[in-house]
């Protein structure tokens, strides 16, 4: 924008309200939420009824889910890091097996691996925050038996490319690697016209409060197309039961068999029955945020040295967050300058999301030592990412992105 108008916005005082760079609450809620909790709750009083493991409303809201992703079954959990928990152990895994994991991560999905008796391999990212597939068919080996790749804030992976490679690359007992999603951050996107939650062997969704839809502040959701997988990710889910038809077994309709081992896994039924009013309202909370990030885009698109979010035919994120990417001899100490006067003198707050995992968490650089991205580790020194919120005001997007470009300018002299 010009200067001129820069200094209008910037004029203006400052944000409507603070705006935390990941704010707690991704969406909102309206009194059709309440007023399906409160249902949910009154009529679990009968203690013929209870608050019960196996109930409709959970049955619902699962087939709901899978509806609204385009695949056969989504199984309901207490978070998608549980979920991610299930799906390495889905996998079997043991000593002599690895599984690779991009490193610009959160913890939640190198964790799930290092739960198992799996090695974690960590493969590099390119400037879309994802897996770049060149680094993963060069981390490849016979000992390879899943890619658990993260669609990053927002943004869909290569996900063709990676199942592909996949292929190209066969374990000599297991076949080709399982090609694993995690969507925690990217309900509601799309990757090549398709949700983002098909084509992988499976997805795992998050509900936690900051994310796209909250089944009151935990939840998650695994999505797939393998009938067999189902049946293990339910027995997994609920003490080994691996029916797929959760309301008959409670019936007394059908035995449970030997499934092998399980845990407790599940969401309630008041935090269904508000999922299903939110997921009701996803796309209505996702449109505003998808508006507010492309006019960001229109409005820093002439800022020089800044690289913006992927948004074309192929990729259609939903901007968990907003990627903004310094130029690489900015990286580390001017982006961080950057960062410290948004804070300081403009109210912007913004954070990191996220650096290589083995650069901040210490158990995971003690079981990934000698491991090293050195792309990601450049991204990592060059990313930032200021709020994103869909009831975001077009006028605190613009004075957001005005405070940006003169920040920018003054790191610049």
């Amino acid at each position: 924008m010009d200067k001129q108008r820069r200094q209008e916005i910037l004029g203006r005082g400052g944000l409507s309200r603070e705006w935390p760079a990941e704010p707690m609450l991704g969406g909102w809620y309206t009194e059709a939420e309440t007023e399906a909790m409160n249902k949910a709750v009154r009529e679990s009083l009968d203690p013929a009824v209870g608050f019960g493991f196996f109930c409709e409303e959970i049955v619902e809201f699962e087939q709901a889910f899978a509806d609204y992703i385009g695949t056969q079954y989504a199984l309901s959990c207490t978070s998608a890091g549980t979920g991610l928990d299930i799906a390495c152990l889905a996998l079997d895994l043991g000593p002599e097996d690895e599984v690779i994991v991009p490193a610009l991560n959160f913890r939640g999905a190198p964790y799930a691996v290092l739960g198992t008796d799996a090695k974690l391999v960590l493969c590099d990212c390119d400037e879309t925050l994802n897996a770049d597939p060149a680094d993963v068919e060069a981390k490849m080996t016979p000992h390879t038996r899943a890619l658990l790749f993260t669609h990053m804030n927002g943004l869909s992976g290569y996900l063709d490319d990676y199942l592909e490679i996949a292929e190209r690359h066969p374990h000599p007992q297991y076949g080709p690697p399982k090609v694993i999603g995690d969507a925690a951050r990217a309900l509601g996107g799309k990757y090549k016209g398709r949700k983002i939650g098909t084509g992988a062997w499976m997805t795992i969704f998050s509900l936690h409060t900051m994310k796209m839809m909250t089944t009151l502040g935990e939840g998650g959701m695994i999505t797939t197309d393998d009938p067999d997988l189902m049946l293990r990710l339910r027995a997994l889910r609920q003490w080994g039961i691996a029916e797929s038809e959760d309301l008959e077994i409670a019936r007394g309709k059908k035995g449970t068999g030997d499934a092998g081992w399980g845990s407790n896994y599940k969401l309630t039924k008041v935090q269904a029955a508000v999922g299903l009013v939110q997921l009701r309202r996803l796309d209505e909370m996702i449109a505003p945020r998808v508006a507010l990030a492309r006019r960001r885009t229109e409005l820093l698109s002439a800022v020089p040295g800044l690289t913006l979010p992927v948004d074309n035919a192929e990729f259609e994120p939903v901007y968990y967050l907003y990627n903004i990417l310094v130029a690489p001899e900015w990286a580390g100490e001017k982006r961080d300058l950057l960062m410290a006067i948004l804070k300081q003198d403009y109210g912007v707050d913004t954070v990191v999301a996220n650096p290589p995992v083995y650069q901040t968490d210490s158990f995971l650089r003690r079981h990934t030592e000698g491991q090293a991205c050195p792309q990601a580790e450049e991204i990592g020194a060059r990313l930032l990412n200021p709020p994103t919120h869909p009831l975001m005001s077009a006028e605190d997007n613009e004075y957001l992105c005005a405070a940006i470009e003169e920040a920018v300018g003054r790191v610049g002299k």
